[in-house]
């Protein structure tokens, strides 16, 4: 008995909204729905086979958009089930409207962030690749363009004569402009004030001594600056969490802004 995973979902009979579950599959990773099985996997059978056989492929190109693969099965007590055989699809599909995706063993509704993070994907682009328009090349930092150089020189990842590269090839080497506007990323890396366009732009620090916090800053500014001063404000990272714990006393950096 293979249990519900990933890929596979059992339903005891066929109802027109498990066209949603077909939806999930689609987006995701593609899968299987058994109609005609319980909840623990067992074939309990199913009535109107010939119907269905017809129904769900016909309602599947008609309401989603795809074409799925509808087999009869039987279990050797001689009961029937269908199978409903799901491949993954590069575009994205949805179903009156909404967009489902199976994680797991369960249906999700995508909405907000993750629908768009998830139909950036699916269009193989990330949330970073984006255009943002009303931005220009002047309302960029030269000062941290200068230290992007600098430091990639001192790096030796950026050749000498980079020194000299103007702001716009230094953009265009980076591919962040699309088109007329600049991409996402142009702002997270080299705009003085990237929260003012996404409030997700900055990183939150702690010091915790056992579950009793210490201190605690957030840190805003161009992804370099945050870098520097989330490496110069804990006096020992953790790179997963930068969750910092001392057997000491632990007083915050002297660098840290006073408010």
């Amino acid at each position: 008995m293979t249990p519900e995973t990933q890929n596979v979902e059992w339903k005891r009979s066929w109802r027109d909204e498990y066209l949603a579950w077909v939806c999930g599959f689609a987006n995701a990773q593609g899968g299987v729905l058994k109609i005609g099985k319980n909840d623990r996997g067992e074939v309990v059978g199913v009535t109107g086979v010939l119907s269905l056989m017809e129904d769900i492929p016909n309602k599947a190109r008609s309401l989603l958009g795809i074409v799925v693969e509808v087999n009869l099965k039987s279990n050797d007590a001689g009961l029937e089930y269908v199978e409903i055989v799901v491949e993954p699809h590069a575009n994205p599909i949805s179903y009156r409207g909404r967009v489902h995706y199976r994680s797991g063993s369960t249906k999700q509704v995508l909405e907000g962030a993750a629908l768009t993070r998830f139909l950036l994907e699916k269009h193989g682009r990330s949330w970073d690749d984006v255009a943002l328009p009303g931005v220009s090349l002047a309302d960029l930092d030269g000062r941290i363009l200068d230290e992007y150089r600098h430091r990639g020189v001192e790096s030796q990842r950026l050749p000498p004569q980079a020194l000299n590269e103007s702001d716009e090839s230094v953009i265009e080497r980076l591919r962040l402009r699309d088109g007329a506007h600049l991409k996402r990323a142009a702002v997270l890396l080299f705009h003085p004030e990237p929260h003012r366009f996404f409030m997700e732009a900055s990183v939150k620090i702690g010091a915790f001594r056992g579950a009793e916090l210490l201190y605690q800053d957030v840190i805003e500014g161009d992804l370099f600056t945050q870098v520097d001063r989330v490496m110069d404000r804990t006096p020992s990272t953790r790179a997963a969490s930068c969750r910092t714990t001392t057997s000491t006393a632990w007083k915050p950096s002297p660098c840290r802004a006073q408010p």
